[in-house]
């Protein structure tokens, strides 16, 4: 558990999703439309979780550059004479300007939609004492979706998707899955409303 500057514990992460420049900046290969507009939130976001106390885990895609590990249905970007996309060490796969990892927050590599397919974030989030999660980042329909369905299905007491720090390629299909969210007991607020909110 961390402790916000009150000096009160807190159980709750911010779970930064794919901010990175190959999924947000316009000539990115992985480019998600809505992604660029929501850095100036995704920002606020991390700092007011860091001024609550909370861990702040940053999500990353990070692949082999010959990519074996990347999922079939994308093996092709990987081919020869192609740009790699968020592949290891590239500039692409460094987080979009505004957003730095302090020593205190967590970093964790996926190669798959959700945050916690085959990584070892839910051991990570039980042994700092965490039963929430708050989510931002990119993109609703795969990333931000599977990672929320997912900690709904581990039993996060309370998991919140901040609406206007989140996207996808267009607004209908963040709209949809935000509603899709929303039917399984997912919390979306508004940036300013979870700013004026405890949790």
């Amino acid at each position: 558990m961390a402790a916000d500057d009150t000096g009160t514990t807190t159980t709750t992460a911010l779970v930064v999703i794919d901010m990175q420049n190959d999924f947000i900046l316009a000539d990115g290969p992985m480019r998600v439309d809505g992604g660029l507009p929501i850095v100036p939130n995704v920002i606020k976001a991390v700092d007011q979780a860091r001024r609550r106390g909370f861990l702040v885990v940053w999500v990353v895609r990070e692949h082999d550059p010959q990519g074996r590990d990347v999922e079939l249905f994308r093996r092709h970007l990987y081919a020869d004479g192609k740009p790699k996309p968020t592949s290891k060490g590239s500039k692409g796969a460094e987080l979009v300007d505004g957003l730095v990892i302090k020593p205190e927050d967590y970093k964790v590599v996926k190669t798959r939609f959700s945050a916690f397919f085959n990584t070892h974030l839910h051991s990570v989030l039980q042994g700092a004492g965490i039963d929430s999660l708050v989510v931002v980042g990119v993109q609703t329909p795969n990333c931000i979706r599977q990672t929320v369905f997912d900690a709904v299905s581990l039993d996060y007491k309370s998991v919140t998707v901040i609406v206007d720090a989140t996207a996808a390629a267009t607004p209908d299909v963040h709209a949809a899955n935000i509603y899709d969210m929303k039917n399984i007991g997912v919390a979306t607020p508004t940036l300013e409303e979870w700013c004026g909110s405890s949790n």
